[in-house]
């Protein structure tokens, strides 16, 4: 009996176990025959809102990474991936997938492997999944048991492998060329029939530090050519000389032509020096970790917490001195988590364990705490208690001068781990490729943005003397924050919600309640002026906390786991149909079989001046030849297989199969005039 033959992904170990991109493994046979080729395919399932990365992750990203277990006999070859599509974060250019999409990978069984041999075949998969605000490398372990067989494939699998088929690039049939026509620029030369429409086209460029993948692509067309300009690397350099490199055209039609481009010229393009790529990717996730920070103080979770600490600049007297010294220990409480949470990152990536930004907010006990955090703020700032001070932070943030400053700024960047904003994805995906030092600026450089708009007000006089000045309004305008803060909470709840069962949900809202409690007899002993009027809330609070550890332990949710044959007056002619092409194979017909697409310069070139030449389809006639044209220009699941049986990948593909031959004749890619016109009068 076989083993099931499909691997699932799961979580790390220490997270919450929810998956944002589900992997599984999946083989096209159960039985794979010895001597012969079969595919595996890796299926990805993105959460909503989430995306996974082509070969080449553009801007920044990392790619998919494969680390095999293989039987003897056993081999893989490299993934084949479907058309990418374009995704602008700020001036960062990804190649992402939205949407389910499977990685075709080639597997080779040796002859020497006997039948009924079992084929245990396990893979740990890493891959990194973003969204908009966030990115989590994870990592799949998936296994699958295959048994040597007869090669069998079940119609299911079958349609479900040729849907897949259909999403993967075109071989295109010709090379193209590429130029560089100054130091900063390069041309791609592409064939490509004038006929061919292009709707919104991108080239995906498959060579590492060659192109920058943000930069404008301007196309133009000469003739059946198709000429493609943009922007080198700023890595690049010239005098190191790439001979060729890989790319895919994206037609925007849904179709994608695969291609190597080859250097026309003396110009050519070299491989990046990697210190300059690393120093271009260092500033450009320093600028975008930066904006992103200052961006983060206008999310519900910091603008409170930022706000009323601005407004507390305007009440200090001890002259500028005063106001810097707090402006810069504010700077460094949040630098200083930032790079803790920074150092935490690197530091478990380095013990093997693949984590992101936010990492700790796969600990479900961390969204518990930050949920309870959240809450115990916007009741502050409502006023249902006090704790000595307006900047809602807690005792040490509600100390007066340095100190409370810097907790402040603590407390700032703490309550800003579970919020996010434009630019962090990218900035921070791209640190998790960098060195430690540059890793660690990066990280640095958020802080410094999240405390940018409090440090300017710090040594930008004018900008202070612009604030409102303190007065009765001022507690009012402290109420109207708790809101954010509680829309923070509300958001916190709703990432609870998707990862506990019903039970404990309300289990996170008793907690919220009771920590509330707490809170409020706090705030009536302080209001009576009784002595140790904190004790409800630390009672609650320490009762809260250890909820905040066992209730989601206890309460996690569980994964529910015929073409008719034409006469014309030049030649008969057919569909592809390889059931058909058997049938006629068997009466003995001299068959012309060829493979064309609408985007392939060889194969227009060849009809042109080979096939649909009156020499050639008076030839045909006489000989009573049946021809037979399989389209390739939407992609086919039928041709891609017989391409496959034939040894290739894709068009063109002539065969001749003369009355009674057991086997086709390949011809030439380039077909001369004369040749078909000679084949046909030896059958005649």
């Amino acid at each position: 009996m076989l083993t099931p033959q499909v691997g699932a992904a799961q979580g790390f170990p220490g997270t919450s176990g929810e998956v944002l991109i589900k992997s599984s493994l999946v083989a096209e046979t159960d039985q794979p025959a010895a001597g012969a080729s079969s595919t595996l395919a890796v299926f990805m399932e993105p959460q909503s809102g989430w995306h996974g990365y082509w070969k080449q992750p553009g801007s920044i990203g990392l790619a998919p990474q494969f680390d095999w277990q293989l039987p003897d006999g056993v081999s893989v070859g490299d993934a084949a991936y479907p058309v990418p599509h374009t995704l602008m974060t700020g001036d960062l250019m990804n190649h992402v997938f939205e949407h389910p999409y499977a990685l075709l990978l080639p597997v080779e069984i040796d002859a020497s492997v006997a039948p009924g041999t079992s084929l245990p075949i396990s893979v740990v998969f890493n891959y990194l999944a973003c969204r908009a605000d966030a990115c989590v490398p994870e990592q799949s372990a998936l296994a699958i048991t295959l048994i040597a067989g007869d090669g069998h494939i079940t119609d299911e699998r079958k349609a479900r492998f040729d849907e897949w088929r259909q999403a993967q690039p075109r071989p295109l049939g010709s090379p193209a060329s590429f130029l560089t026509t100054d130091d900063s620029h390069l041309r791609v030369s592409i064939p490509l029939p004038a006929s061919v429409a292009l709707n919104n086209p991108h080239l995906f460029v498959a060579t590492d530090n060659i192109v920058d993948p943000a930069s404008e692509q301007i196309f133009s067309r000469e003739g059946d050519t198709l000429m493609v300009e943009t922007k080198l690397a700023k890595s690049w350099q010239a005098g190191s000389p790439t001979d060729e490199f890989e790319a895919l055209l994206s037609l925007g039609t849904g179709i994608g032509l695969a291609l190597v481009s080859h250097s026309d010229s003396t110009h050519v393009v070299s491989a990046a020096a990697s210190v300059q790529s690393s120093s271009t990717l260092l500033l450009t996730a320093f600028l975008g970790a930066l904006l992103g920070g200052v961006l983060l103080n206008i999310m519900p979770c910091v603008f409170p917490i930022l706000s009323l600490k601005v407004l507390s600049l305007a009440r200090l007297s001890g002259g500028e001195r005063e106001v810097r010294r707090e402006a810069l220990a504010y700077t460094a409480g949040v630098v200083v988590v930032c790079l803790i949470l920074g150092a935490a990152i690197i530091a478990l990536r380095a013990a093997g364990i693949h984590v992101g930004w936010a990492f700790q907010l796969q600990d479900l006990r961390v969204i518990v705490v930050l949920t309870l955090l959240t809450a115990a703020i916007g009741f502050n700032l409502a006023g249902l208690f006090e704790l000595g001070s307006i900047n809602a932070g807690g005792k040490l943030a509600s100390q007066d001068g340095v100190a409370g400053a810097f907790w402040t700024g603590v407390l700032a960047a703490f309550v800003a781990t579970p919020c996010s904003g434009p630019f962090m994805a990218t900035a921070l995906g791209a640190a998790l490729v960098l060195p430690t030092v540059a890793a660690l600026t990066v990280f640095a450089g958020l802080g410094l943005g999240i405390a940018l708009p409090f440090l300017l007000l710090g040594f930008v006089p004018v900008l202070r003397r612009r604030l409102p000045r303190p007065g009765p309004w001022l507690a009012s305008f402290r109420h109207i924050m708790a809101i954010p803060m509680f829309l923070t909470t509300l958001a916190l709840a709703w990432v609870l919600g998707r990862q506990l069962n019903n039970n404990g949900m309300i289990a996170s809202l008793a907690l919220i309640m009771l920590l509330a409690i707490g809170l409020w007899f706090t705030g009536l002993r302080q209001r009576s002026a009784k002595r140790l009027s904190w004790l409800p809330a630390g009672l609650a609070a320490g009762l809260t906390l250890m909820g905040s550890v066992l209730v989601p332990g206890s309460f996690a949710q569980q994964d529910e786991r015929g073409n008719a044959l034409t006469n014309s007056a030049e030649t008969r002619s057919l569909d592809f149909d390889a059931g058909r092409l058997a049938e006629l194979r068997q009466q003995e017909h001299a068959i012309f079989v060829y493979f064309s697409a609408d985007w392939c310069v060889t194969c227009k070139i060849n009809e042109q001046r080979a096939i649909d030449i009156p020499s050639t389809q008076q030839a045909f006639e006489h000989a009573g030849v049946i021809t037979m044209k399989g389209d390739w220009t939407n992609g086919d699941p039928a041709i891609t297989a017989f391409l496959e049986q034939h040894g290739r990948s894709g068009v063109p593909l002539y065969l001749w199969y003369g009355p009674g031959d057991t086997e086709a004749e390949i011809l030439s890619q380039i077909l001369a005039p004369n040749v078909l016109p000679a084949l046909a009068s030896k059958s005649g």
